[in-house]
């Protein structure tokens, strides 16, 4: 009795001493009016998203993933029934929507043997990457869906680790980020080392590009099947990445090639290239050493570089072996808001706009296209084949499949999942063993999805989708097909499938 009392008492001088500080030594206007109960207004602003996502938003409601979508990707993951019931929620007639046209006789492969969702597709690139350019270690990559860039650093090391023990056991690629071919991107799996404009991983004293390094680099993983030179992403386009100094550990210093424990400021330019010429030749010069095929990754905004690249590209017969296209949409790292929200297009539009570019110069042909930026799901990477991509990165969808819940706290070291954090104690939640197979399931799932799609179509590969199989809806129960709406048709020559 006599403890309870103490802490009535210790209580009530608590709430008093706070009310006395609310009252006249807080800045904060609610807080100063509404001594105590004003705090109750930023718990609940903090809990917000927790609340919507699990009681408030229904099933197609939240972004950048609603429900459903985490639901699809958490059921593959897990290996468990990811089939919905009941018919579509969804708004079928909504401006926007795509609806992809199936055949009266499906491609007959599909009846043969069990059911294509019992088995483990790969499906190849129906490209070989530095083939056209003939490079040396031209490679076909043996799956069509892959990782896309995400650096350790934004991500944990057991989060790296996870995805590529994956990308291992499902057979796909992983692209390292620009933040360099760490040793948690050796587990096995086929790597593509990303080259950003602070060239971690190829980086001189000055901080500008060293060949001699790069060569260092490369040579130590034999896995290593390409390098892509970042020229910007979706999330952030023309900005520099940040990586603040207590993050910079002596582990990711010694990657990284900066000094422990500064700021990682990545330039929001290059400055081993400075035009388009000077950027193939820096291409050819890596191509050259390394042996390796060499591509670049953008998002898209003017359209003035795509039409001197196309028209370099077609005299000289030289240039990057593919390009990835990141839509607007996309991001995995943190971003200014009106960098994530207006600057850049969204895939649709940016790629369709480069495509037609390189297809008007007779060259679009001559190198393989990805895409990327929330292309993660069968009717998206339908479209985007249609459209003309060869290949698809994933990113967030990678990361949900490991166990991210969306909880959007990316930027502040706080992720509760153990994903995008450098918290001995967060990210010890992951369990790379286990989050690798979780993965790979998904991975699976995705794949064996859109080719089960594909054969409904008449199709036996995805590449093989023309822009008149899809329609999208455009007014009030009207639909057009891509081709009308974007006004080319992604014809293929085919690369040795």
């Amino acid at each position: 009795m006599g403890v309870a009392i103490y802490l009535t008492v210790g209580l009530g001088v608590g709430l008093v001493a706070l009310a006395i500080r609310d009252r006249w030594f807080s800045t904060d206007n609610i807080i100063r009016n509404f001594p105590v109960i004003g705090h109750l207004r930023y718990l609940f602003i903090e809990i917000g998203p927790e609340l919507r996502q699990y009681i408030v938003a229904n099933n197609r409601e939240e972004q950048p993933f609603n429900r459903e979508e985490r639901e699809w990707i958490y059921r593959s993951a897990h290996g468990e029934n990811n089939m919905f019931g009941f018919g579509t929620d969804d708004q079928i007639y909504g401006i926007g929507y795509p609806i992809i046209k199936h055949a009266v006789f499906p491609y007959e492969g599909h009846a043969k043997g069990d059911s294509i969702h019992k088995k483990a597709y790969s499906i190849p690139s129906a490209k070989i990457l530095g083939e056209t350019h003939g490079r040396k270690k031209a490679w076909r990559p043996n799956s069509i869906i892959n990782i896309s860039a995400m650096s350790f650093g934004s991500l944990s090391k057991n989060a790296i680790m996870a995805l590529n023990k994956g990308a291992l056991e499902a057979g796909c690629y992983h692209n390292t980020g620009e933040g360099g071919l760490s040793p948690y991107h050796k587990q096995g799996a086929d790597v593509i080392y990303q080259l950003g404009t602070g060239y971690f991983g190829a980086r001189a004293k000055d901080g500008g590009f060293s060949m001699d390094r790069l060569l260092e680099t490369v040579s130590g993983y034999e896995r290593l099947r390409g390098i892509e030179i970042k020229l910007s992403q979706g999330a952030k386009p023309g900005k520099g990445g940040v990586l603040p100094g207590k993050k910079v550990t002596l582990e990711i210093a010694g990657i990284r090639g900066i000094e422990v424990g500064k700021d990682c400021l990545s330039p929001n330019g290059h400055t081993a290239f400075h035009d388009v010429r000077s950027m193939i030749d820096f291409i050819e010069s890596i191509a050259r050493e390394t042996g390796l095929p060499v591509g670049i990754k953008s998002a898209i905004g003017h359209l003035d570089f795509w039409q001197e690249l196309a028209s370099e590209m077609k005299s000289q017969g030289r240039g990057p072996d593919w390009i990835t296209i990141d839509g607007g949409e996309g991001g995995t790292g943190a971003a200014p808001l009106t960098f994530a929200d207006h600057v850049s297009l969204p895939f649709k539009v940016g790629f369709s706009r480069v495509f037609k570019i390189f297809q008007e110069h007779g060259v679009d042909q001559d190198l393989a296209w990805i895409g990327s930026g929330k292309l993660g799901f069968p009717d998206r990477a339908i479209v985007s084949f249609a459209m003309g991509v060869d290949l698809i990165n994933i990113a967030r969808e990678a990361m949900l499949s490991i166990g991210c819940i969306q909880a959007q706290k990316c930027h502040t070291d706080h992720c509760p999942a153990g994903v995008a954090t450098q918290s001995e104690y967060l990210q010890k939640a992951i369990q790379p063993e286990v989050q690798s197979l979780r993965f790979a399931r998904f991975c699976q799932s995705l794949r064996n999805e859109i080719l089960a799609v594909t054969h409904a179509a008449g199709y036996e590969h995805p590449s093989q989708f023309t822009m008149k199989d899809i329609e999208i809806g455009s007014g009030p129960g009207v639909f057009s097909t891509l081709a009308q709406i974007y006004g080319y048709e992604a014809t293929r020559r085919s690369k040795g499938a």
